[in-house]
């Protein structure tokens, strides 16, 4: 899992790799060819991989039940290159996140495409769903499995189809119902927002993005093909996410970066909450501890203050009060050892 490089989300997630749709400006197939090692030799170690055959036919895929280590000592991120590969290893890195995130699962694979078999879908979203504290974004080419493999409906799950031009456009009729579901037209490859106006009533986030690389015969797409799926959207009230590919299109200060609401919010596991809030000690309300006033004891002056407890702000004033203490007083002397503990770090 890695701190994302795609604009619109937090992280990458990837426990399938690989994909068979063959398209020609594909980044992924690039970026594995960097981290796979010899693949001939990483082959050839059969006690570290397990195989089974694709039932749509289009050949062997790859389980992995721990990570590929290479002689350097090393982890082999993609030992099989592009090859479709389940790293089942790899769903307790999502435990490091403490925060929610907005993931994006699959970023280097299609994880619904027809070679990915139902027991690896099925053990990926029973393993998302035991940490419901992040949004899961999905994107695929082939969307009519959302529906074939039952995706679950929860208000954290997202479900995108990838369309380029005209002749993919129609993907988005076959997005789940009653689910999260959004359009990612990367890369735009022609004007589709005339003919299939339909598609902004039934989404609720629309990304767009150019064709990056130096492929020979890469398409930039025009500005009016940007501008009229803008208004189309705009139309419907969808939110629009552009893409940093559309800066030499559109204009920097005409790009747009634009979520919905449920990608707005983002939840904090139960280990942080514990963490960051608590409560006061005397009327019980919930705040992030650095809201709230610590009590702090001390018996000797050898030894440090030990944390006690905590007070909200009007509880702790009333306290004042009631002690004949200017709680004023209590503040600003809190502040100038505060200073004081910087300045010595400072010097340090």
């Amino acid at each position: 899992m890695n701190k994302s490089k795609i604009e619109w989300c937090d992280h990458t997630f990837n426990p399938i790799t690989g994909c068979r749709h063959g398209c020609e400006y594909c980044y992924a197939r690039r970026m594995t060819a960097r981290f796979s090692g010899d693949i001939r030799l990483n082959k050839m170690c059969k006690a570290e991989y397990r195989m089974i055959e694709a039932e749509d036919g289009s050949g062997p895929l790859y389980i992995l039940d721990r990570p590929m280590v290479g002689d350097t000592g090393n982890m082999i991120v993609y030992p099989f290159g592009f090859e479709p590969t389940y790293h089942r290893y790899r769903y307790e890195r999502l435990d490091t996140l403490k925060m929610g995130n907005n993931i994006f699962v699959g970023a280097m694979a299609d994880v619904f495409g027809d070679w990915v078999p139902d027991e690896w879908i099925s053990e990926m979203f029973a393993e998302l769903k035991k940490r419901s504290v992040h949004n899961y974004i999905f994107l695929t080419k082939n969307p009519e499995r959302y529906t074939r493999a039952k995706v679950p409906i929860a208000d954290n799950m997202w479900y995108g189809t990838s369309i380029t031009c005209d002749r993919d456009a129609s993907r988005f009729n076959y997005l789940p119902a009653f689910c999260n579901t959004f359009v990612s037209i990367e890369p735009l490859h022609g004007d589709i927002a005339n003919k299939h106006s339909v598609m902004f009533r039934q989404v609720k986030w629309i990304i767009i993005g150019a064709e990056t690389g130096n492929r020979k015969n890469k398409v930039t797409p025009l500005l009016s093909w940007v501008l009229r799926i803008c208004k189309a959207a705009d139309a419907e009230g969808i939110p629009i996410f552009m893409k940093d590919s559309l800066i030499p299109i559109v204009g920097e200060s005409n790009m747009r970066r634009e979520y919905p609401e449920g990608l707005k919010n983002k939840s904090i596991s139960e280990k942080m909450i514990k963490k960051l809030y608590d409560s006061c000690n005397i009327c019980g309300k919930t705040a992030k501890k650095n809201e709230l006033v610590e009590l702090l004891a001390k018996t000797t002056r050898e030894k440090w203050d030990v944390p006690y407890g905590y007070m909200c702000r009007k509880c702790f004033e009333k306290h004042c009060e009631a002690m004949n203490v200017n709680p004023a007083d209590v503040y600003a002397k809190a502040d100038r050892k505060e200073t004081e503990d910087e300045e010595k770090l400072q010097k340090k």
